[in-house]
């Protein structure tokens, strides 16, 4: 599996790495990557919200540092940089505010700790990235926050590692269900031509060109309606990315027993699905019964990052 992996990973210049919920594994799954270059090349590394601290601060559970080898580029808020134990190099001052500092640029001079606390829009990370390419990096890795579905677009990756683990639910069922859920949006077919923007009504567009373009989001509210109506069946819906799918899993359903193709303009692809059988919150999953069907729900490779990440 490892090495199936690894040509995957370092099939892309830019990822992110997803999390579902807290302690779904993702630092161990990013710590594994930093490690013993499986990942060729200089690395750039930042993060949609804070990350690296050694008690998690919402659960109050001991979380594995984030650890970097000499020549990483690791773009950050200016108040973690002592919080770290390696050696600096500072290369750039970004000019990106956080509630912790501006977000800095710099080198690790030697293997150690770091904790970070980076941009939180789409387009700071973008020019982090930028600025992580032009000062020699291989490749772009941004650790991201809970909920941060956004990670999933293009713009931002060309891959997502998608982390899920038994905290997210106390039910195996919802858990699996959900990550494929998510899973599923975030791999939406990308759409080759561009239908017209809706101008008044999606259902007046559908009903003029048979297709539409969503610049906004997509919910709920919008399709069932229609789909009660007969006007969205045999129809192409178009949306920017997948954080802009805010459909329920039914509604999925019925918009595809309805034959409507939903697209994205730009979406990364899912590299792999990592799982975590252990709650911090006190319970756990059967390992080889959460392995067995998160493989069954999503055409990915799964880790478990509890025994195959070593």
């Amino acid at each position: 599996m490892s090495a199936e992996l690894l040509q995957l990973l370092n099939g892309v210049q830019t990822m992110s790495i997803v999390g579902m919920c807290k302690n779904a594994g993702k630092t161990t799954m990013l710590n594994w990557m930093l490690h013993h270059d499986r990942l060729q090349g200089t690395l750039g590394l930042t993060s949609i919200g804070r990350d690296g601290e050694s008690t998690d601060v919402v659960t109050g559970t001991e979380k594995p540092g984030i650890f970097v080898r000499e020549g990483t580029l690791i773009a950050t808020a200016k108040d973690m940089l002592r919080l770290g134990d390696t050696t600096l190099e500072i290369m750039e001052t970004t000019g990106i505010p956080t509630p912790l500092g501006e977000v800095v640029i710099f080198r690790a001079r030697s293997d150690g700790n770091v904790q970070l606390a980076g941009p939180s829009i789409t387009t700071q990370l973008k020019e982090v990235s930028r600025l992580f390419f032009e000062m020699g990096a291989d490749k772009s890795i941004i650790d991201g926050a809970l909920g941060r579905k956004s990670l999933g677009a293009r713009a931002v990756a060309e891959g997502v590692i998608l982390c899920t683990g038994a905290s997210y639910h106390m039910s195996i069922d919802k858990v699996v269900a959900d990550t494929a859920h998510v899973y599923r949006l975030m791999n939406l077919p990308k759409a080759e031509t561009m239908p017209p923007e809706m101008e008044e009504s999606l259902e007046k567009c559908l009903k003029d060109h048979g297709e539409a373009l969503i610049s906004g989001a997509l919910t709920d509210t919008m399709v069932m309606p229609l789909l009660r109506s007969g006007v969205l069946r045999n129809t192409r819906l178009v949306v920017k990315d997948p954080s802009k799918v805010l459909l329920s899993s039914d509604a999925l359903d019925k918009l595809q027993t309805r034959q409507v193709r939903l697209e994205t303009e730009e979406a990364a692809r899912t590299l792999c699905v990592t799982i975590n059988p252990v709650s911090a919150y006190g319970w756990k999953f059967d390992k080889d019964e959460f392995m067995t069907r998160m493989r069954e729900a999503v055409d990915v490779p799964v880790i478990n990052v509890k025994e195959e990440l070593t």
